[in-house]
């Protein structure tokens, strides 16, 4: 997500909005949707070329829940990002259980630890991927976060040491801890 004034704008329209300003939300919404189609647009890259769900779906669907959570609270645009991310691969592996469980098993899927380190990666199975980051999340919760921001949300790791409020160090340490716990889980 861009900076400049209109980041500053755009976080004042979420904080209104988290404070259950629904004309605030009707300013945002036009500001960040193309921001959000650029997000999904990336996250679909990464499925299979032949992936039946479309960009503005998986906008739709992702805004859809994340405004249905009354309760979130956004502290900032990049905040917003994470949660966004997060919202969108909710709905891809949703959209992958429900592909899976009409097709006949198939042979254990793994995720390599190579797409998860390269932007754009193709064919990342999302099922695999969130049941491995649902166990990580067990053993270290902001590890998770680590990989979830950086991975899904694209965020630097300056914006994820912000949001987490913890040094950069400290994300550079987790991100590559849980690259090495990822690996080790698919080896």
């Amino acid at each position: 997500m861009t900076g400049g004034s209109a980041d500053g704008d755009v976080t004042r329209l979420l904080l209104r909005w988290s404070q259950g300003d629904d004309d605030a939300l009707d300013r945002l919404t036009p500001l960040i949707y193309e921001e959000l189609k650029t997000l999904a647009s990336r996250e679909l890259a990464r499925e299979r070329a032949d992936h039946t769900l479309q960009t503005t779906a998986l906008v739709n669907e992702a805004f859809a829940r994340m405004i249905g959570h009354g309760d979130t609270r956004f502290e900032n645009r990049a905040h917003f990002a994470a949660i966004a991310a997060r919202a969108m691969r909710r709905v891809l592996v949703d959209h992958a259980r429900r592909r899976r469980a009409r097709k006949r098993p198939t042979s254990d899927e793994r995720v390599s630890i190579e797409e998860i380190d390269l932007e754009g990666a193709a064919g990342v199975d999302l099922i695999g991927l969130d049941l491995l980051l649902e166990r990580l999340a067990q053993i270290s919760p902001r590890q998770a976060k680590v990989v979830d921001m950086k991975f899904f949300a694209g965020l630097e790791l300056e914006q994820i040491a912000d949001l987490l409020d913890v040094a950069r160090p400290t994300v550079v340490r987790d991100w590559r801890m849980a690259r090495a716990w990822l690996q080790r889980e698919l080896s």
